[in-house]
C-alpha cells in the first residue's frame, strides 16, 4: 500500500555549519570588537551571548542570513527567553525542532480526516504516515498539507509505491 511519512527535520550539519560560520564572522567584526558576543551549538540547543539585547539581535541576523544560505528553514529555530546573567550579560537559547509535536500532529490527522480523501493518517512517534490506495491521492494530501500547515516546515519523505 502507497505511503509517506510527515516529518519536520533541520539538516543539523547544515545548522552547524552556519553556527560555525556565524562565529567566525562575530570574531571579524569590527562592532563586535572588544564584547563578549558569541555563539554555540550543543546538541540541538544555539545559546547566543551578547552584552546587550541589541547585540543577540545584531548576532541572531547574522545567523538568520547564514541559515539562509545553506537552506535551511528558520522557522525551525524556536527563541527562548532572553536570560540575564553575571554582571550586564545576556544569553539567549535558540532551540532547533526536531520532529512534529503531538498538537500539531493531532491537526494534520484531523486535516487529512476531515479532506474526504481516500487516506489514512497515523501519528508515529514524532512523524505522520499517511497510508492510501492510490498515489494520486497521497500526492493531493501532501499539497494538502502543505497549503494548509505553515507555521511549522514540514518534509516528506519514505514515499513508497
Amino acid at each position: 500500500m502507497p505511503s509517506f511519512d510527515t516529518v519536520c527535520e533541520a539538516n543539523l550539519v547544515e545548522v552547524k555549519n552556519a553556527v560555525d560560520n556565524t562565529a567566525k564572522e562575530i570574531g571579524t567584526r569590527f562592532d563586535f570588537k572588544g564584547t563578549s558576543a558569541a555563539i554555540e551549538l550543543k546538541d540541538k540547543e544555539i545559546t547566543v551571548f551578547g552584552d546587550a539585547q541589541f547585540q543577540l539581535s545584531q548576532v541572531e541576523d547574522i545567523l538568520t542570513g547564514k541559515l539562509v544560505k545553506r537552506s535551511v528553514d528558520v522557522r525551525f529555530l524556536d527563541k527562548g527567553e532572553v536570560q540575564k546573567i553575571g554582571g550586564d550579560k545576556v544569553k539567549q537559547v535558540i532551540k532547533v525542532r526536531n520532529g512534529i509535536e503531538s498538537e500539531q500532529a493531532r491537526k494534520i490527522q484531523k486535516l487529512i480526516k476531515e479532506s474526504k480523501l481516500k487516506v489514512q493518517a497515523a501519528i508515529q512517534g514524532d512523524a505522520v504516515r499517511v497510508n492510501g490506495a492510490k498515489r494520486d491521492d497521497l500526492q493531493s494530501a501532501m499539497a494538502l498539507i502543505r497549503k494548509d500547515i505553515a507555521d511549522i516546515p514540514l518534509s516528506f519523505n519514505n514515499f513508497r509505491d
